[in-house]
C-alpha cells in the first residue's frame, strides 16, 4: 500500500494536456478559461459621473452658476465647460470636457436656470476613464468562470473565450447483483447507485459523465465494456478491483495491457483503489462500497478531472474543534463522515458514531470528512482537527 499523498501524485501524473475549444461567452459559465482573455475596451470609456447632480468647475465653487444643458447615460452633452456654467448630469453619463467635479443634487439649490452650491464637501464624484480596466487588460487563464467573470468579459467586449473542453468521463459499474434504478431487484440483487453518485461528483468539477451499461461478472462482458470506453478522456470503474473470485476488472484491465500506477492505498474507507493507463486513456478503479467509492472519488478522481482542465485542486484543509473524544488511529489515513455545527471561534465537528462504508445515508447527511493521519494519537473533545468540507 502507498500513502494518500503518493497515490494522489500518481493519479495527477496521469492527466493529459487540457484540450482547448472556443466558446461563445454566453455559454462559458462554470467552464475553465484556458487562454487569457484580452479586453477590447477601456472601462469606463470616458470620465463618467458617479451620481446624479451637476457637473461644475472647481474654480467656480461659491458662484451662482447657469445650467446650460443636460447629460445622461447614452446622451452626452455636446458642449464644453465655460466659466460660470454647470450641466445637469446623471449617473453614468460622460462628464463634459473642462468640468472637473460633480456636485450631488442634494447639495445644490436650483432656481430656474441657476444653481448655488449649498454644500461643497465630498470628492469629485467622477469615475475616470479606465478606472475599472483598460484596452489590453487580461483576465488570467486557469479559473472557473463565475457570474462576475462573465460580466467582466462582456464589459471587456470579449464575445468568445478559449476554454478547456469538458473531460468526457466514462463510468463503468460491474456486478451481477446490480440493476438500474426503477428496476425490480431479483434475489440477491441491489440497485446500482454508485454510478449515479460518481456522475454527480464528475459534474461538480466540470466533467461530462457518461454512464455505461452495467457490466456482468464475466471477463468477456468487462473486456467489451473497457475496450468500448477507451475513446473517453477518463475511464472510471466501480467495484471489481479487489482480489476476490468475482473481482474481475483489475484482472481484465491487466490483460488489456493496463500500465498500473498503483493498487491499494493506506486509507479508509477506500483501500482497494487502482489507477493507471489503459492504452491512451487514464483509468481509475474505485472500490465498490458506496462510501468508499465516493470518498475516493472526492480525494482522487475530482482532482484529476480538475487537472485535466488546467486547474489546481485545493490542497488545504479546514480546521474545527472536535465535539467528542476519539480513540487512537490505526495505520491508515481515516476519513470520518461528520457534521459541522457553529462553534466559538472555530466550527464544531462531530463524527458519526458509525463509519460503516456501506451506509450511504450517513454520507448524504455528512457536512464534512474529518481527516485523521495514520497512527494519530487519541484526541479529546475540544482538540483542533482538520476536515474536508462536503457542502459548498
Amino acid at each position: 500500500m502507498i500513502s494518500v499523498e503518493e497515490a494522489l501524485a500518481k493519479v495527477l501524473a496521469l492527466a493529459p494536456d487540457s484540450q482547448p475549444e472556443e466558446v461563445p461567452l454566453a455559454e462559458a459559465w462554470d467552464r475553465v478559461l484556458l487562454k487569457p482573455a484580452v479586453s477590447r475596451m477601456t472601462q469606463p470609456p470616458f470620465d463618467a459621473s458617479a451620481m446624479d447632480g451637476y457637473a461644475i468647475r472647481n474654480e467656480d465653487i461659491g458662484r451662482t452658476l447657469t445650467v446650460v444643458g443636460e447629460a445622461a447615460a447614452g446622451h452626452p452633452y455636446p458642449g464644453t465647460a465655460s466659466p460660470g456654467t454647470a450641466v445637469r448630469i446623471f449617473t453614468g453619463a460622460p462628464v463634459p470636457p473642462g468640468f472637473d467635479r460633480v456636485i450631488m443634487q442634494e447639495n445644490v439649490v436650483r432656481n430656474k436656470d441657476g444653481i448655488t452650491i449649498a454644500d461643497p464637501s465630498g470628492g469629485n464624484n467622477i469615475r475616470p476613464a479606465g478606472d475599472d480596466f483598460h484596452e489590453g487588460t487580461t483576465l488570467a487563464a486557469g479559473r472557473r468562470l463565475r457570474a462576475a467573470d462573465i460580466g467582466l468579459l462582456a464589459a471587456m467586449n470579449v464575445p468568445k473565450v478559449t476554454l478547456a473542453k469538458r473531460p468526457r468521463v466514462a463510468i463503468l459499474a460491474g456486478g451481477d447483483e446490480l440493476v438500474p434504478p426503477g428496476a425490480m431487484p431479483g434475489p440477491g440483487q441491489i440497485i446500482s447507485s454508485n454510478d449515479l453518485a460518481i456522475a454527480g461528483l464528475i459534474r461538480q468539477v466540470g466533467g461530462d459523465p457518461v454512464i455505461l451499461p452495467i457490466a456482468r461478472d464475466t471477463e468477456e462482458s468487462i473486456r467489451q465494456a473497457l475496450q468500448g470506453a477507451q475513446d473517453a478522456d477518463l475511464l472510471v470503474t466501480i467495484g471489481g478491483a479487489s482480489v476476490g473470485d468475482h473481482d474481475l476488472i483489475g484482472k481484465v484491465a491487466d490483460g488489456l495491457g493496463m500500465q498500473q500506477a498503483f493498487y491499494k492505498v493506506a486509507m479508509r474507507p477506500g483501500k482497494p483503489l487502482m489507477a493507471g493507463m489503459l492504452a491512451q486513456t487514464p483509468m481509475i478503479g474505485l472500490p465498490g462500497n458506496p462510501v468508499s467509492a465516493m470518498v475516493c472519488g472526492i480525494i482522487f478522481m475530482q482532482p484529476l478531472i480538475m487537472r485535466m482542465q488546467g486547474l489546481r485542486h485545493r490542497t488545504g484543509l479546514f480546521h474545527a474543534r472536535l465535539a467528542t473524544d476519539l480513540p487512537a488511529e490505526g495505520p491508515r489515513q481515516h476519513y470520518l463522515r461528520a457534521t459541522i455545527e457553529d462553534g466559538d471561534g472555530l466550527p464544531l465537528i462531530r463524527p458519526f458514531s458509525s463509519q460503516d462504508s456501506a451506509r450511504l445515508s450517513l454520507m448524504a447527511d455528512a457536512d464534512a470528512l474529518l481527516v485523521r493521519k495514520p497512527g494519530e494519537a487519541a484526541r479529546k473533545a475540544g482538540d483542533i482537527v482538520e476536515f474536508l468540507p462536503l457542502r459548498g
